[in-house]
Order: C-alpha cells, then structure tokens, then sequence
C-alpha cells in the first residue's frame, strides 16, 4: 500500500485540476496483495484505497495547499462502508470521491468504487482538520479558507443522524472524595503520568447507527455531479 500511495501522490501532482467542490474520479487496479482467502479485494483495503482516493481529491481541487500552509491536516472521524460487488484480481476500477457537506463539526465525504460506471461499493467518511499547533478546525475556519460552499452541498438526514450515533462517548473525568489522599507530595502528584479516565457507558448501552434501507441500485446508476454554484 505505500508503493500504491507514493505514486499517486505523484500522479495527483499532475492530474486535472478540479474545483473545491468537483468529483474526483482516481483509476485503480486490484494487486495480488489486495486479495483475501477468498480471491477477492479484502474489505480493509477498501477504506485504504478510499483513504488514497480522498488525498487525490484535496490535492487536485487545491485545498491540500491551502490547508498545509495554515498547519490544518485531516483525521477520520468515523466511516461506513457498504458492498455490493466483488472486486476480482487485475479488475481495474474507479474511485469517485466528493465532497458531500458539512454538519456543525465535520466534513462529510461520499466515495464509490465503480467499475464502468456500475457501484460495486459505497463509503462514506466524516472527518475533521486538526490544527498541528492544537485544536480543531471549526467549519467556520474551513470555509473561510476554501470560499462558501455551493447551495446544493447538502447532508442527508439519515447520515448527520449517524455521525451522531456512531460518536464514541466521551469518558467521564474522575473526581477525587473531598479530603481524600493519595499519599504522595504535591511534587510527585504533578508530575505522575495522568491514565485516560475508564468509559463508564456499558457496551451494550452505546448508540447504535440508524441507517435506513437503500433502494438497490441500477445496473448503471447516474453518474455522481459535481457541485456548481447556482
């Protein structure tokens, strides 16, 4: 996979330029090390190329620029994937990736795996831009950098409703009795290496995604639009 990586990375360097809010649209094939005991692209290495698929797209509608020189880097929040197909060894395929909107915290991106034309898988990725100095790039930030999104950049309800659910609990901070010791100087207690406070939600207790059926696809389903200003 870094072999796959550096290459595109040089490939995007020279790719079409496209617009902030344009489809990317990343040619692969499937590798002997891509393939699972069943012969067929390993679901992990979806999300890898998909990971390849996104960094092609903000380094070829520019904002991979605009983001390095402010010190801003992405992360993956959370991602959904669903499968449709198999992807055999050598069969080339197309990554369309977009980017789909915003909720109050986080990007959302679609991408599909395509082969002529025909979805074989879907994913969906909400990510956020951390700033390497500290904290987190608010959708404010973001579109200052970028210019205002299109009117028809939009999130579908069911999916801001899953970036909620599949949010993992924030753990509850613990608090010491009042007037309860540990026996160590304030000088030891300082500097003694602070442990993550344990997640007190039980597993069975946590938010389940809600994601309702999607009608199965055609045989050869539109094409995915760029975006352009109304």
């Amino acid at each position: 996979m870094i072999f796959r990586t550096m290459l595109h990375a040089i490939i995007s360097r020279f790719g079409r330029r496209l617009g902030h809010w344009d489809v990317a649209r990343t040619k692969f094939r499937v590798l002997p090390t891509d393939l699972d005991i069943l012969k067929h692209m390993n679901n992990g290495v979806y999300l890898s190329i998909a990971d390849i698929g996104r960094f092609d797209l903000l380094q070829r509608n520019g904002v991979w620029a605009i983001f390095k020189s402010r010190g801003w880097y992405p992360v993956v929040a959370s991602e959904t994937i669903s499968f449709r197909k198999s992807l055999e060894l050598w069969q080339p395929f197309v990554v369309e990736s977009r980017i789909l909107g915003f909720d109050d915290k986080a990007v959302y991106v679609e991408q599909r795996f395509t082969v002529d034309g025909e979805i074989y898988t879907q994913a969906f990725i909400r990510g956020r831009f951390l700033k390497r100095r500290g904290g987190v790039v608010t959708i404010d930030e973001l579109l200052e950098a970028v210019g205002p999104s299109p009117t028809d950049v939009t999130v579908p309800e069911w999916l801001v409703e899953w970036g909620a659910d599949a949010a993992l609990p924030r753990p509850a901070p613990r608090r010491r009795a009042s007037g309860a010791s540990d026996g160590l100087s304030p000088a030891l207690r300082r500097g003694r290496r602070r442990t993550p406070a344990r997640d007190p939600t039980p597993l069975a207790r946590w938010p389940v995604a809600r994601i309702p059926p999607v009608a199965r696809p055609s045989r050869r389903p539109p094409r995915l639009r760029d975006h352009r200003r109304s």
